[in-house]
């Protein structure tokens, strides 16, 4: 039984009299410990999916259970403290007037845990920022700073479950490695199943041993790492996301 299962699921957002289908029977199932990929281009469904599943979007039809219960919904504490998510903004993600030290200490004290300053300080460490960082403000810290603190916000409650809406995205290219490889390593020491939405198949290759790929809010394939790298698609459409994420290279110019 995969760990996480999602069958049939739609999501249709109305307003002013118009029904947009954002996704239309979308089904995929992740194992436990897998990193797990969606790609697509932007407007694809990809980010609906994961927001669907963290209660931040309503389902219009369709199934999600993890460990083959159905999620409640509303969503509880009790969901919360297995399934976290990293948004791609590290700017808009965190609270500009809170230090980092509330920016984590506060879901410890929602959820009613102990020692919440040992625990706050060991986040730290784990995302390599340490405990100097503690009482600083989110304007003070760079992109691939902040984006570590998101992280550690969503690992402090120690989830199982960790939702990745395109994480590196905003960061230079310089960073985006640092970020990428340390997500690797904590999900290999804590054993973290991984839900990786992005634009980006080099990421996606880097960090995924399964994915699919959406079009028009719906999955078109679903492919192996090693079938990706070896540009191994049946879709025209996934061949196309392949050479455009390899970018072109300019023909020589023609003298004059």
């Amino acid at each position: 039984m995969a760990l996480i299962d999602i069958e049939n699921l739609e999501v249709t957002f109305s307003g002013g009299g118009r029904h947009v289908r954002a996704l239309t029977g979308v089904s995929l199932a992740v194992e436990e410990e897998d990193s797990f990929g969606i790609v697509g281009e932007s407007g694809s469904g990809k980010s609906t999916v994961l927001r669907a599943l963290c209660g931040l979007t309503p389902v219009t039809a369709g199934r999600i259970s993890i460990d083959g219960k159905p999620v409640p919904s509303p969503r509880d504490q009790a969901f919360y403290r297995r399934v976290q998510m990293v948004f791609q903004d590290p700017y808009a993600s965190l609270h500009p007037r809170h230090t980092i030290d509330r920016v984590l200490s506060e879901p410890l004290v929602i959820h009613g845990l102990d020692h919440v300053e040992k625990r706050v300080e060991q986040a730290l460490e784990d995302v390599g920022l340490g405990a100097g960082f503690r009482f600083r403000y989110p304007h003070q810290l760079s992109g691939g700073q902040r984006q570590r603190v998101a992280i550690a916000r969503a690992l402090i409650l120690e989830p199982k479950i960790i939702l990745l809406d395109e994480p590196t995205s905003a960061l230079d290219a310089s960073i985006q490695a640092e970020v990428l490889n340390l997500l690797d390593r904590l999900r290999a020491q804590r054993g973290l199943t991984y839900i990786l939405v992005s634009h980006d198949l080099a990421v996606v290759s880097h960090m995924c041993d399964r994915l699919v790929v959406m079009q028009s809010g719906e999955v078109v394939e679903e492919l192996t790492r090693e079938a990706l790298q070896a540009h191994e698609t049946t879709q025209t459409y996934t061949r196309n996301l392949l050479t455009a994420s390899a970018g072109f290279t300019r023909s020589p110019a023609r003298p004059r």
